[in-house]
This record gives structure tokens, C-alpha cells and sequence, in this order.
């Protein structure tokens, strides 16, 4: 993930355009390490697209401690089929399914390593809709509905609060919800409300 979005960024005309504007918040650490050479690179302070959907970090904070164990779906996950993936993703971001594993590490160690790093994904017990108002129908809740079912989990739905974003392309970039990663800077993590910080590029 890192290096196809730092490509992206370094393709962008520098000559044409002010800023590269990322829709990617925390993400696993799939932001972290990605350098404004020519650009100024904007993300949202968000741990993941879920605080971006939902307006704001608090939000999403608050909404996560009264709702453990939650798995969120939106219209975008839902228009690509995407079933709830059971993968183990190293810290590059590159995800692997258990035959991939075994295939690389031999059927014990390779079950080990599946269960050790997906054990956490079977503490969902609640699927969440983020309705966004862009949805065309009833289709899209309608899947989520049924997937939570199969899973065995409650459903709840919530409405999606899209000003962040809005904020995010219109230019409005507060320090407290965006971090302006200026050239000669890098993207670093914070383990505060900040999430994420800019380092200097040391060569």
C-alpha cells in the first residue's frame, strides 16, 4: 500500500497542482513513511476511513467505546462484493490467506501465524452500517442486513457524516483534523489524539 501511494504522489504534477490530498487516514500504518518531495501531502488526523465517514476521530472514538466488537460496512465496501476477509497483513500492509501461509511456511507454523494474527477478527459480534445518502436504494443496507445475519452478529446502521471530506477538498485544513505534510517531510505515527505527525526527511 505505501509504495503504490507514494508512486501516486510522486506522479502528480507539481507545476499543475498545490497539494496532494490523501482519503486515507492511520490505516494500519499504510500512511506511515510516505514523503512530500514536490507536493504537500494532506490526511485527515483519522485512524482509518471509519472517522472519515462518521465526520470525526471523536466520533468514531465514542461510538467505538459504547460498541465493541463492531465491523463497519458502507456503501463504497458493499458495491465491490467484499466479504468479511479473514487475512493476516505484515507491516508492509500486504495481506495473505491461511493457503498462502501454509504455502510459505509449511502447515503448522502457517495455521500459527493465520490464527495468532486474525484471532482478534472473531470478537465481532455487530455489524455496522454507515449510511451515507449517497445510496441509490435499500440494496446496499439490505446486504449488510443479510450479512450480519450469516454472521451471526447484530445490526445497527448510523448516517455518515461526509463534512470532514468536504472540509478535506475544499481546503479547509485545521491542524487539529488535518496533518499538512510540507516537502521535505515525511509521515510519522503518533500514539495520541494527533495520530499522525510530520518528520523530516534524513538522507
Amino acid at each position: 500500500m505505501r509504495s503504490q501511494l507514494q508512486q501516486a504522489i510522486d506522479r502528480t504534477e507539481s507545476d499543475r497542482y498545490d497539494a496532494v490530498l490523501m482519503g486515507y487516514g492511520l490505516c494500519g500504518n499504510g500512511v506511515v513513511g510516505l514523503e512530500a518531495r514536490a507536493l504537500r501531502v494532506v490526511i485527515p488526523r483519522a485512524h482509518d476511513c471509519i472517522g472519515m465517514l462518521m465526520g470525526s476521530r471523536q466520533r468514531h472514538e465514542e461510538y467505538f467505546t459504547q460498541n465493541s466488537g463492531v465491523f463497519y460496512r458502507s456503501t463504497g465496501w458493499l458495491e465491490r462484493e467484499k466479504p468479511v476477509e479473514q487475512v493476516y497483513r505484515d507491516a508492509s500492509g500486504t495481506a495473505y490467506t491461511l493457503d498462502e501461509l501454509i504455502s510459505r511456511y509449511g502447515e503448522e507454523n502457517g495455521r500459527f501465524v493465520f490464527e495468532e494474527f486474525t484471532k482478534y477478527q472473531r470478537s465481532y459480534k455487530q455489524l455496522t452500517f454507515i449510511e451515507t445518502g449517497l445510496e441509490p436504494n435499500s440494496s446496499f443496507e439490505q446486504k449488510a442486513r443479510e450479512e450480519a445475519k450469516t454472521k451471526g452478529w447484530q445490526f445497527a446502521k448510523v448516517s455518515a457524516d461526509l463534512s470532514m471530506l468536504e472540509r478535506l477538498v475544499g481546503g479547509e485544513w485545521a491542524d487539529s483534523e488535518f496533518l499538512v505534510v510540507q516537502p521535505g517531510f515525511r509521515v510519522a505515527a503518533r500514539y495520541d489524539d494527533g495520530i499522525l505527525s510530520a518528520e523530516a526527511i534524513v538522507k
